[in-house]
């Protein structure tokens, strides 16, 4: 959650922040007592986002976003850019408190700022879909796609969100494009798998979920690949 984020830290105090983060990931607790201390001191804002990336780190999501949704708004004017980025953090908070409504508010004046940021589209349309807003995400998607159309991650996601919507043929076409694009993609051999399986091609869809066990074992892509595989056998 801290990466990128840095330049929320003045120049002068760029070794301090540095510090904090490191930190975080040593310590989280210890991390979030250091912060406050250095927030006592006049630390500004990058000490309170150290804080709040503590917290994060901590797994107390909502007081994360809350203080990072108020960072966002201290923040003066001429901080549009780090506004917008404790924004997006905030929204990611929001996400893992399992809270995709706040997500979306955060994520909606984080686009105020930056709206042809296409990162912002797709966390936007993710929290979309998680509150089951599908045709709302894919209207987001559709943006990333037509400043980025080479954005494999956003086709995936519309995929996802078309195959919600019971619109296969579109998602189906989506992820074909996705896999031109990254041909091993797990993400979207996942994808093209339930895909298949919800169109009566259960060899494909177990070739393709078995090819992401094959060459991404580890990764999340993986899981869901199991449990798809263990529900085609079951049947």
């Amino acid at each position: 959650m801290a990466a990128g984020v840095a330049r929320a830290a003045p120049v002068d105090r760029d070794r301090e922040y540095g510090d904090c983060l490191r930190q975080v990931d040593r310590d989280a607790a210890a991390a979030f007592e250091t912060a406050n201390s250095w927030a006592e001191r006049g630390g500004g804002y990058a000490a309170r986002h150290c804080g709040a990336v503590a917290l994060f780190r901590m797994g107390q999501y909502e007081q994360a976003a809350l203080r990072l949704e108020q960072l966002a708004s201290d923040m003066t004017r001429g901080e549009g850019d780090l506004t917008a980025d404790a924004l997006a953090q905030a929204a990611q908070a929001w996400l893992m408190a399992r809270k995709p409504e706040r997500a979306h508010r955060a994520l909606t004046q984080a686009i105020k700022l930056r709206p042809r940021d296409v990162d912002l589209l797709i966390d936007r349309a993710i929290a979309l879909a998680d509150a089951k807003n599908y045709w709302e995400a894919i209207d987001d998607l559709n943006q990333v796609l037509q400043l980025n159309p080479r954005r494999g991650d956003a086709r995936v996601l519309r995929a996802s969100a078309y195959r919600y919507v019971d619109s296969l043929e579109l998602a189906a076409e989506d992820v074909a494009a996705a896999l031109v694009i990254d041909p091993g993609n797990p993400d979207a051999l996942v994808e093209r798998g339930i895909v298949r399986r919800l169109t009566n091609d259960a060899a494909g869809a177990r070739q393709d979920w078995l090819t992401v066990l094959r060459t991404a074992p580890d990764s999340p892509a993986a899981e869901i690949a199991r449990d798809n595989l263990a529900k085609l056998d079951v049947k």
